[in-house]
Protein backbone atom coordinates (compact mmCIF):
# COMPACT_ATOMS: atom_id res chain seq x y z
CA UNK A 1 0.00 0.00 0.00
CA UNK A 2 1.40 3.40 -0.64
CA UNK A 3 1.81 5.93 1.66
CA UNK A 4 1.77 9.00 -0.63
CA UNK A 5 -2.16 9.70 0.54
CA UNK A 6 -0.75 9.86 3.99
CA UNK A 7 1.63 12.23 3.04
CA UNK A 8 -0.49 14.28 0.96
CA UNK A 9 -3.13 14.46 4.02
CA UNK A 10 -0.32 15.76 5.82
CA UNK A 11 0.21 18.37 4.12
CA UNK A 12 -3.28 19.22 4.10
CA UNK A 13 -3.05 19.84 7.49
CA UNK A 14 -0.55 22.01 7.36
CA UNK A 15 2.26 19.70 8.59
CA UNK A 16 5.97 19.50 7.20
CA UNK A 17 6.11 17.10 4.27
CA UNK A 18 9.65 16.52 4.56
CA UNK A 19 9.16 15.60 8.43
CA UNK A 20 6.55 12.72 6.67
CA UNK A 21 8.92 11.85 4.14
CA UNK A 22 11.76 11.17 6.73
CA UNK A 23 9.16 9.15 9.31
CA UNK A 24 8.09 7.27 6.57
CA UNK A 25 11.82 6.67 4.88
CA UNK A 26 9.80 7.63 1.27
CA UNK A 27 11.73 10.07 -1.48
CA UNK A 28 10.25 13.16 -1.24
CA UNK A 29 11.35 13.60 -4.69
CA UNK A 30 8.89 10.34 -5.34
CA UNK A 31 6.66 11.97 -3.85
CA UNK A 32 6.07 15.35 -5.37
CA UNK A 33 6.92 13.45 -8.76
CA UNK A 34 3.27 11.19 -7.96
CA UNK A 35 1.65 13.66 -7.08
CA UNK A 36 2.65 16.13 -10.20
CA UNK A 37 1.01 13.34 -12.10
CA UNK A 38 -2.13 12.88 -10.46
CA UNK A 39 -4.82 15.08 -11.87
CA UNK A 40 -6.09 17.28 -9.57
CA UNK A 41 -10.22 18.11 -9.57
CA UNK A 42 -10.15 20.59 -12.14
CA UNK A 43 -8.00 18.04 -14.03
CA UNK A 44 -10.76 15.60 -13.65
CA UNK A 45 -13.60 17.92 -14.18
CA UNK A 46 -12.62 19.03 -17.65
CA UNK A 47 -12.17 15.28 -18.85
CA UNK A 48 -15.72 14.93 -17.93
CA UNK A 49 -16.88 18.02 -19.30
CA UNK A 50 -14.87 17.37 -22.56
CA UNK A 51 -16.84 14.05 -22.93
CA UNK A 52 -20.23 16.22 -22.66
CA UNK A 53 -19.01 18.45 -25.41
CA UNK A 54 -18.00 15.49 -27.74
CA UNK A 55 -21.49 14.29 -27.37
CA UNK A 56 -23.14 17.41 -27.78
CA UNK A 57 -21.13 18.01 -30.95
CA UNK A 58 -21.49 14.51 -32.59
CA UNK A 59 -25.16 14.33 -32.38
CA UNK A 60 -25.19 18.06 -34.79
CA UNK A 61 -23.31 16.86 -36.92
CA UNK A 62 -19.89 18.59 -36.35
CA UNK A 63 -21.50 21.57 -36.40
CA UNK A 64 -21.88 23.58 -33.11
CA UNK A 65 -19.14 25.64 -31.93
CA UNK A 66 -18.77 26.92 -28.28
CA UNK A 67 -22.09 28.78 -27.77
CA UNK A 68 -24.64 26.36 -29.06
CA UNK A 69 -22.88 23.75 -27.16
CA UNK A 70 -22.96 26.22 -24.30
CA UNK A 71 -26.62 26.06 -24.46
CA UNK A 72 -27.27 22.48 -24.92
CA UNK A 73 -25.29 21.60 -22.04
CA UNK A 74 -26.37 24.51 -19.81
CA UNK A 75 -30.32 23.19 -21.02
CA UNK A 76 -29.46 19.58 -19.87
CA UNK A 77 -27.92 20.82 -16.10
CA UNK A 78 -24.49 21.78 -16.52
CA UNK A 79 -23.00 24.63 -14.84
CA UNK A 80 -20.09 26.04 -17.07
CA UNK A 81 -18.77 29.12 -18.72
CA UNK A 82 -19.21 29.67 -21.92
CA UNK A 83 -15.25 30.43 -22.51
CA UNK A 84 -14.31 27.14 -20.58
CA UNK A 85 -16.38 25.64 -23.15
CA UNK A 86 -14.49 27.27 -26.09
CA UNK A 87 -10.28 26.32 -24.55
CA UNK A 88 -12.06 22.45 -24.25
CA UNK A 89 -13.22 22.38 -27.45
CA UNK A 90 -9.68 23.76 -29.00
CA UNK A 91 -7.84 21.38 -26.76
CA UNK A 92 -9.62 18.57 -28.18
CA UNK A 93 -9.99 19.70 -31.84
CA UNK A 94 -13.36 20.65 -32.34
CA UNK A 95 -14.77 23.43 -34.09
CA UNK A 96 -18.61 24.31 -35.35
CA UNK A 97 -19.24 25.35 -39.32
CA UNK A 98 -19.79 28.55 -39.83
CA UNK A 99 -22.39 29.16 -42.77
CA UNK A 100 -20.58 30.52 -45.77
CA UNK A 101 -21.23 33.94 -45.91
CA UNK A 102 -23.72 35.02 -49.37
CA UNK A 103 -21.42 36.12 -52.10
CA UNK A 104 -23.59 38.88 -53.98
CA UNK A 105 -22.78 38.93 -57.73
CA UNK A 106 -25.38 41.23 -58.93
CA UNK A 107 -27.37 44.27 -58.28
CA UNK A 108 -30.61 45.22 -59.61
CA UNK A 109 -30.49 48.02 -62.05
CA UNK A 110 -32.97 50.64 -60.62
CA UNK A 111 -33.99 52.30 -64.07
CA UNK A 112 -33.99 49.07 -66.18
CA UNK A 113 -34.06 49.52 -69.86
CA UNK A 114 -37.87 48.05 -71.08
CA UNK A 115 -37.75 44.94 -72.86
CA UNK A 116 -40.44 42.98 -73.79
CA UNK A 117 -40.72 39.12 -72.74
CA UNK A 118 -40.26 37.41 -75.18
CA UNK A 119 -40.65 34.24 -73.86
CA UNK A 120 -44.01 35.22 -71.89
CA UNK A 121 -42.60 33.17 -69.05
CA UNK A 122 -43.12 29.85 -70.73
CA UNK A 123 -40.20 27.31 -69.82
CA UNK A 124 -41.72 24.16 -70.49
CA UNK A 125 -40.13 21.91 -72.47
CA UNK A 126 -41.05 21.91 -76.54
CA UNK A 127 -39.01 19.34 -78.61
CA UNK A 128 -40.48 21.20 -81.69
CA UNK A 129 -39.08 24.38 -80.40
CA UNK A 130 -34.95 23.14 -80.05
CA UNK A 131 -33.04 26.21 -81.00
CA UNK A 132 -35.01 28.85 -80.70
CA UNK A 133 -35.33 30.37 -77.29
CA UNK A 134 -32.49 30.24 -75.06
CA UNK A 135 -32.21 31.49 -71.13
CA UNK A 136 -28.98 32.25 -68.97
CA UNK A 137 -27.34 32.91 -66.09
CA UNK A 138 -24.45 33.36 -63.51
CA UNK A 139 -23.30 31.29 -60.51
CA UNK A 140 -20.41 31.54 -58.56
CA UNK A 141 -18.11 28.89 -57.09
CA UNK A 142 -15.99 29.14 -54.07
CA UNK A 143 -11.89 27.87 -54.84
CA UNK A 144 -8.65 27.86 -53.25
CA UNK A 145 -7.78 31.14 -54.78
CA UNK A 146 -11.12 33.27 -55.02
CA UNK A 147 -14.47 32.99 -56.45
CA UNK A 148 -15.15 31.40 -60.40
CA UNK A 149 -17.88 33.12 -62.10
CA UNK A 150 -19.69 30.87 -64.31
CA UNK A 151 -21.90 32.03 -66.61
CA UNK A 152 -24.16 29.23 -68.47
CA UNK A 153 -26.47 29.10 -71.79
CA UNK A 154 -29.67 26.79 -71.82
CA UNK A 155 -31.76 25.81 -74.27
CA UNK A 156 -35.59 26.29 -73.39
CA UNK A 157 -36.73 23.86 -75.13
CA UNK A 158 -34.45 20.55 -74.47
CA UNK A 159 -33.76 21.71 -70.58
CA UNK A 160 -30.09 21.38 -72.00
CA UNK A 161 -26.52 23.03 -71.48
CA UNK A 162 -25.73 24.35 -75.06
CA UNK A 163 -23.29 26.72 -74.08
CA UNK A 164 -21.25 28.20 -71.23
CA UNK A 165 -17.76 30.00 -70.02
CA UNK A 166 -15.84 30.76 -67.08
CA UNK A 167 -13.99 33.89 -65.81
CA UNK A 168 -12.46 35.58 -62.57
CA UNK A 169 -15.03 38.40 -62.42
CA UNK A 170 -19.20 38.77 -63.28
CA UNK A 171 -18.47 41.45 -66.17
CA UNK A 172 -20.68 41.49 -69.42
CA UNK A 173 -17.81 39.82 -71.42
CA UNK A 174 -18.35 36.71 -69.22
CA UNK A 175 -21.97 36.15 -70.68
CA UNK A 176 -21.01 37.59 -74.41
CA UNK A 177 -17.91 34.69 -74.00
CA UNK A 178 -20.66 32.19 -72.96
CA UNK A 179 -23.62 33.09 -75.64
CA UNK A 180 -20.52 32.61 -78.35
CA UNK A 181 -19.91 29.28 -77.37
CA UNK A 182 -23.56 27.94 -77.41
CA UNK A 183 -23.65 29.30 -81.03
CA UNK A 184 -20.65 27.47 -82.06
CA UNK A 185 -21.95 24.54 -80.35
CA UNK A 186 -25.79 24.65 -81.89
CA UNK A 187 -24.85 26.92 -85.01
CA UNK A 188 -28.72 27.86 -84.81
CA UNK A 189 -30.00 28.22 -88.28
CA UNK A 190 -32.24 31.33 -87.34
CA UNK A 191 -33.28 33.85 -84.52
CA UNK A 192 -32.92 32.73 -80.85
CA UNK A 193 -34.16 34.62 -78.02
CA UNK A 194 -32.44 35.02 -75.37
CA UNK A 195 -33.86 35.86 -71.59
CA UNK A 196 -32.15 36.83 -68.71
CA UNK A 197 -32.69 38.41 -65.32
CA UNK A 198 -32.74 42.22 -65.37
CA UNK A 199 -29.58 43.07 -63.21
CA UNK A 200 -26.71 45.05 -63.22
CA UNK A 201 -23.12 42.77 -62.61
CA UNK A 202 -21.05 44.18 -60.52
CA UNK A 203 -17.45 44.82 -61.92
Amino acid sequence: MTVHPFIEAEKQAGHSVKRACELLKVSRAAFYARRASTPGPRAVQDAELTEQITTVHARSNGTYGAPRSHAVLKREGTSCGRRRIARLMRAAGLAGRHRRRRHRTTIPDPHPATRPDLVLRDFRPDPTAVGTRWCGDITYIPTDEGWLYLATVIDIASRRVVGWATADHPRTELVADALRAACHQCRPAGSVIFHSVRAIHQP
